[in-house]
């Protein structure tokens, strides 16, 4: 939870009601004894949403999340109201990263600080990276809660160990806006193209000199986009 942009978060919560989430093992959800996948995932969102006493809501994922939340709105069509998807991919095999950039996210070598900077180096573009260090340290030096190395392997892969449902994106009904950088390193902006062309209802917004962690770049375009769109 501790990941997500205050600022995202404080502006979407001037206007709805705002509930973000650790998965389970994560942060300070346990980890349960069902298998790890991407479908229990969204089932673990449904189970959230039915402990909180919420019939429908409008659900937004990132990364890993826009996978959970596609198969929230396919599993669950009736709990979700709009659809954001951001960095999102129906199989990851259909517009793969660089191999290069899989090997940097999986290296377990050097210090902690190594790692960490390997992967801030996957989520923005170099030229951008190089003139925000302030901006880096402010995003990345405060406390990101539990976050188990364990867990972190298990979710690689459920990620992983999913089939996609690239066959099923047109039973996906729910209006839907597809929020891509069209630098991201991680999941390469053809998979949000994509998405948008064979979901019914979908709209696309991309974002220059962007890369997967757009979010943390351009916070007020990035609100902007999905305000304009959860309003309309």
């Amino acid at each position: 939870m501790n990941l997500w942009e205050p600022a995202l978060l404080r502006s979407l919560a001037a206007s709805f009601q705002v509930i973000v989430f650790d998965h389970r093992g994560m942060g300070i959800s346990e980890m349960g004894s069902k298998p790890f996948s991407i479908p229990q995932f969204a089932d673990d969102t449904a189970g959230l949403m039915d402990a909180l006493g919420l019939p429908k809501a409008h659900v937004l994922g990132w990364s890993m999340g826009a996978l959970i939340a596609e198969e929230v709105a396919l599993r669950h069509p009736g709990k979700v109201d709009k659809l954001v998807l951001y960095a999102a991919h129906c199989n990851a095999d259909l517009f793969p990263p660089d191999p290069e950039i899989i090997k940097k996210m999986t290296d377990p070598s050097g210090t902690p600080e190594e790692q960490g900077m390997r992967f801030i180096s996957v989520l923005f573009p170099a030229d951008w990276l190089q003139s925000h260090g302030d901006r880096m340290k402010e995003i990345f030096y405060r406390p990101m809660g539990n976050t188990p190395p364990e867990v972190i392997g298990k979710q690689s892969m459920a990620i992983g160990s999913w089939p996609g449902c690239c066959d099923r994106l047109g039973d996906i009904k729910n209006s839907t806006l597809l929020i891509a950088g069209v630098d991201d390193l991680l999941v390469p902006v053809q998979n949000s193209r994509y998405l948008a062309e064979k979901i019914p209802n979908a709209r696309l917004a991309l974002s220059d000199n962007s890369g997967h962690g757009l979010m943390f770049q351009f916070p007020d375009q990035f609100v902007k986009t999905v305000m304009d769109f959860l309003k309309t």
